[in-house]
């Protein structure tokens, strides 16, 4: 039982926010969706993001690599998401 307890107080340390993310391309493809609500964990980066993609949505390591936009704005690995963010999953594009 104490273990329990202090288990669900763990969960609790850590307050989570919720972002917008929207699937172009490839991406919306695979998730058969073009935008969800996604919750991750305050203070968490791009980088944070990317491995909770992953974990949850698995197809998505099929992609080599892809683009990532914070409300229009293209963000690096260490940029920190803020509560309402909205985060563009942009994968690579070819053309003729």
């Amino acid at each position: 039982m104490a273990f329990w307890i202090e288990f669900v107080q763990l969960i609790f340390i850590f307050d989570t926010m919720k972002i917008k993310l929207l699937f172009f391309g490839i991406t919306r493809d695979l998730l058969n969706t073009n935008e969800m609500s996604f919750e991750v964990l305050e203070n968490s980066s791009i980088k944070n993001l990317k491995k909770e993609l992953h974990t949850k949505h698995p197809s998505l390591e099929n992609i080599n690599s892809y683009a990532i936009a914070v409300n229009e704005n293209y963000a690096t690995d260490d940029l920190i998401l803020q509560e309402n963010d909205v985060v563009a999953i942009i994968p690579p594009v070819s053309g003729g």
